[in-house]
């Protein structure tokens, strides 16, 4: 190796070092900001005009970032998917594994009895969002909202937060499993503040997208379909 190519790949290497200490600070302002925004509740707005108030703070500090680091949502995948036969199939697919993670998770559970926080999210649904029994009005007046926040939270959680912490590492195949991961406990943290089955379940939901993300061409679009999907489902349980 000559003396030019050694100074080449020092230069390089200390190029990468550069650039994952920098996607290293856009978390480390991201991700306070997302958690201590929460401790924030105009309590005469109620629950989802203040999670949506949540959230767009989220996508300001990101959108913040990303503009440092000269990232557009485009390159992140909120974009046309490259082949649009293909995402009914990517978004089933990536549904299969956040239902089929969730299935195997209660499985586990019963068969050795863990002794984990009860997921007291159906009757905290009563507070957040009224009493949805038999309410299609009422349904159908949330379920816009609903969209939304599984939309932002696709753009947040996989499109930003998994991007940065994989850039981080480099984006090498080790970063990118650690940024599903990581994405993921965070994902099912931040839904409840404790390691309870809700956080878990949630947590596997992330697990799902963010496979899903990697494996269909970094697209959100088959998230997003996903995760409106879930939730829908998950109202309709409320007023079934």
């Amino acid at each position: 190796m000559t003396v030019t190519e050694e100074k080449l790949q020092s230069e390089s290497a200390g190029s990468r070092s550069i650039r994952s200490r920098a996607f290293f600070v856009d978390l480390a302002i991201y991700l306070p900001v997302v958690f201590l925004i929460r401790e924030v509740y105009f309590q005469n707005l109620g629950f989802m005009a203040n999670g949506l108030f949540w959230s767009f703070t989220g996508l300001a500090v990101a959108v913040w970032r990303m503009k440092v680091r000269g990232v557009t949502w485009a390159e992140l995948g909120l974009c046309r998917p490259a082949h649009l036969k293909r995402l009914p199939i990517a978004t089933a697919f990536t549904l299969g594994m956040a239902i089929g993670s969730i299935l195997v998770f209660e499985i586990l559970k019963d068969q050795f009895a863990w002794n984990l926080i009860p997921d007291t999210s159906n009757e905290a649904a009563v507070t957040r969002f009224g009493n949805l029994k038999d309410n299609w009005v009422l349904f159908f007046s949330i379920i816009p909202v609903i969209w939304l926040e599984s939309f932002l939270e696709e753009l947040l959680d996989r499109g930003f937060m998994m991007n940065w912490i994989e850039r981080m590492f480099s984006s090498t195949l080790f970063a990118t499993i650690l940024a599903v991961i990581l994405q993921a406990m965070i994902f099912g943290y931040r839904h409840s503040n404790d390691f309870s089955e809700r956080s878990i379940t949630v947590g596997l939901i992330g697990l799902g997208m963010g496979l899903g993300y990697v494996l269909f061409g970094r697209n959100l679009w088959p998230l997003i379909l996903a995760h409106c999907v879930l939730n829908t489902v998950s109202m309709l349980d409320r007023v079934g």
